[in-house]
C-alpha cells in the first residue's frame, strides 16, 4: 500500500478499487464549517458532497454540455486508451466529479493525466487559460469489500437524483448509470 500526504491523507494500493471526488476550483463557500469532533471522515465526505450539491452560487462550469462531454470523454479515453484504471462508475456534476475505478497506474499519475487534461480543455473551451479550474486536491477512498463497492457505485449512480437533477439515475447524460441503460 502506498501512502502519501497533503492536506488530506491518501492511500493506494494496485488493483483495489477507489473512490475518487474532486470539485471545481472555489465550488464551496470559503465559510464552511465542519465540527472538530465526532466527525469521522466518511461524515466529513458526505457533508462537504450536499453542500457540492446544494451549492447556489460558485462556479457550475459543468453545467455546460460541451465541458461535460469533454470530461466524459477523458474519463473513457483514460480507461479505454490509456488504461490507467478500471472504469466501474462516474457522475459529472454541475461542480464536482465523483470516479469510482480500479488503479493500474499509481494514483498520483491517475489524477495528475485526468484532471491536468481536463482542466487544460476546460479553460481553453471558457477562454480562462492560465486560471485554477480544479480544486488541487482530491478526495480518494479505498473500498473494502464488495458490499462497499455496491454502496458507493449505487451512491455515483444516484448523486444526480439526490441533487434534484432528474427523477431517475439513468436519466441524467453525464453519468455511467445512463450509458448502462443504453
Amino acid at each position: 500500500m502506498t501512502f502519501y500526504h497533503r492536506r488530506l491523507p491518501h492511500f493506494h494500493e494496485p488493483e483495489r478499487p477507489i473512490f475518487l471526488t474532486w470539485r471545481l476550483h472555489g465550488s464551496l463557500p470559503a465559510n464552511r464549517f465542519f465540527p472538530e469532533t465526532s466527525v469521522s471522515s466518511g461524515q466529513a465526505f458526505a457533508a462537504m458532497d450536499r453542500l457540492l450539491d446544494e451549492a447556489s452560487t460558485g462556479p457550475f462550469f459543468l453545467r455546460q454540455p460541451a465541458i461535460a462531454g469533454m470530461i466524459v470523454e477523458a474519463i473513457q479515453y483514460n480507461a479505454n486508451t490509456l488504461r490507467h484504471y478500471v472504469l466501474h462508475a462516474f457522475v459529472v456534476m454541475p461542480n464536482h466529479v465523483h470516479l469510482l475505478v480500479t488503479p493500474v497506474v499509481p494514483l498520483p499519475k491517475l489524477t495528475k493525466s485526468l484532471k491536468g487534461i481536463t482542466a487544460k480543455r476546460a479553460n481553453a473551451m471558457l477562454g480562462l487559460t492560465g486560471s485554477a479550474f480544479w480544486q488541487e486536491e482530491s478526495y480518494d477512498h479505498l473500498v473494502r469489500h464488495a458490499e462497499e463497492f455496491e454502496k458507493i457505485r449505487n451512491y455515483i449512480d444516484e448523486n444526480p437524483v439526490r441533487a434534484g437533477l432528474v427523477k431517475a439515475a439513468s436519466e441524467y447524460q453525464w453519468s455511467s448509470a445512463r450509458i448502462r441503460q443504453l
